[in-house]
């Protein structure tokens, strides 16, 4: 079973619906560009471009990932489970999609902006990618859903407009958390197998 653990995400990045599209390619921008919601989809992307997979995790928010993937079971985890599952979450993340990201990074071409309408402390970042692949060129809508926390705004969950697919999170939460979740008897067995997996990439290494 621990095999399984999150195997939607590579599934999910191999087919291009994956972060590879919060690239950011040189451009002018608008008037209206919002640096403060850029920023961080900017610094993710430059981190896990150049391998600096712990500096690309900082700008993800890993406790409202948390809540997405875990939904009402979220709270009733003790905060040093929580603190475990968004430590293991990313770092099985990072070994499992960040090369993939890395590969898909060379057929980059651009990515542009529309204004972002923030409401409240939550923030819908909408931006049209075009990835030049020597044998196709594509174009991809996409939604960055982001928070605001006390760090700044950092990126929760990313979504590829038009083509009726879940967001990444929801992927993973439908197909794997919940199940395991339910299968494995709660918080503690979910977590034993999420270590096991993490083990098993790092190993393969």
């Amino acid at each position: 079973m621990a095999r399984t653990v999150f195997r939607p995400i590579a599934s999910l990045l191999a087919t291009g619906l994956s972060l590879a599209t919060l690239s950011l390619a040189a451009m002018a921008r608008p008037a209206w560009a919002d640096e403060a919601l850029e920023k961080p989809v900017s610094k993710l992307v430059t981190a896990v471009r150049y391998g600096k997979d712990d500096l690309a995790i900082k700008n993800l928010d890993g406790e409202s990932q948390g809540a997405v993937l875990l939904g009402p079971e979220w709270t009733k985890g003790t905060p040093d489970q929580r603190k475990e599952f968004v430590s293991l979450f990313h770092k099985l993340f990072a070994a499992i999609a960040f090369p993939k990201i890395r590969d898909n990074f060379k057929n980059l071409s651009t990515m542009a902006y529309e204004p972002a309408k923030p409401a409240g402390d939550r923030a819908p970042l909408t931006s049209t990618i075009v990835i030049d692949h020597p044998l196709k060129k594509e174009e991809w809508k996409v939604r960055y859903d982001m928070h605001k926390t006390g760090e700044g705004w950092k990126v929760v969950d990313v979504t590829v407009l038009g083509t009726g697919a879940p967001s990444f999170l929801e992927e993973i939460r439908d197909q794997q958390v919940k199940k395991l979740f339910a299968q494995m008897g709660g918080w503690d067995g979910l977590l034993k197998v999420m270590r096991e997996r993490l083990t098993q990439v790092r190993a393969r290494k």
